[in-house]
């Protein structure tokens, strides 16, 4: 199985728990208010949206890594 692009946790706590550690290293995270029964179809899409949008940005800051003004490497 895959790492996880996306960890959601409801409650709103801010923390792992130690669920997936080391799996979720490079994932996104969310961390939500509401509680898990109150999480539905519709709040979900909304926020997954709203990660895509954040990771084309992120991606688009990120084309290229560069020392010193020299381009070491196209991260496409």
């Amino acid at each position: 199985m895959p790492d996880p692009d996306l960890v959601i946790r409801t409650s709103g706590e801010q923390r792992l728990s130690n669920f997936l550690l080391w799996q979720s290293a490079y994932s996104e995270f969310l961390f939500l208010k509401e509680m898990w029964p109150d999480f539905n179809k519709k709040t979900s899409i909304e926020r997954l949206e709203n990660i895509k949008q954040r990771s084309k940005i992120r991606r688009s800051m990120t084309k290229y890594h560069r020392t010193e003004g020299i381009v070491l490497e196209h991260t496409n």
